[in-house]
């Protein structure tokens, strides 16, 4: 990287893969619709058996996919990744036995599943969950340089690291002006 420009432009280079960012945008997204649509059809037909199922399983698979999503944008490691699709199927299992039982043996029934599936996809979405808060605790910002900032300057072939601390960093940035003297600044010190 030959000028802080190349660092903060909008270019996709790097870990940041634009499928990743708009597919997971796009299960966010659809995971919040989903959970709109089913207090919408909730909402309107509150007495119907029917629509309270279809609003549940809409809403018990928007969940997982808004917990899904939000993995898939953020720069998490396998085993994160891995933690919330086994937490998503966890709770999709739940939804498929909501759906099942639903409203035979729900409740009052001589052999009720209704705290079992509840129980089913809470699991999944509490582990699911848990692995989302592990992947954004460790989502380290770039603008946040931990002590010291290092930057490495090629310049006619050859190469120079710097060091500055940071608050050195942070008043230099903060002066403004161009990337290049931004550069000379950093190399005098």
């Amino acid at each position: 990287m030959t000028s802080l420009d190349e660092a903060y432009s909008q270019d996709w280079t790097g870990d940041r893969n634009p499928r990743r960012v708009v597919g997971g945008l796009a299960l966010v997204g659809a995971g919040i619709v989903a959970v709109m649509i089913a207090m919408v059809l909730v909402g309107l037909q509150g007495d119907s058996t029917v629509a309270k199922r279809y609003g549940g399983v809409i809403a018990g698979l928007g969940i997982p996919a808004l917990l899904l999503g939000v993995v898939v944008v953020l720069p998490a490691s396998n085993r994160t990744r891995l933690g919330v699709v086994f937490g998503t199927v966890i709770a999709s299992t739940g939804v498929f036995l909501f759906w099942n039982v639903y409203p035979d043996r729900w409740t009052r029934t001589a052999e009720p599943l209704a705290f079992e599936t509840t129980m089913l996809y809470g699991v999944g979405c509490v582990v699911a969950l848990a692995f989302v808060f592990s992947a954004i605790a460790s989502f380290r910002l770039r603008n946040n340089p931990q002590g010291t900032v290092r930057l490495e300057v090629v310049r006619q072939g050859e190469t120079r690291t710097v060091e500055v601390s940071n608050e050195q960093y942070r008043q230099m940035v903060n002066d403004g002006g161009q990337a290049e003297q931004l550069l000379r600044e950093i190399e005098d010190q």
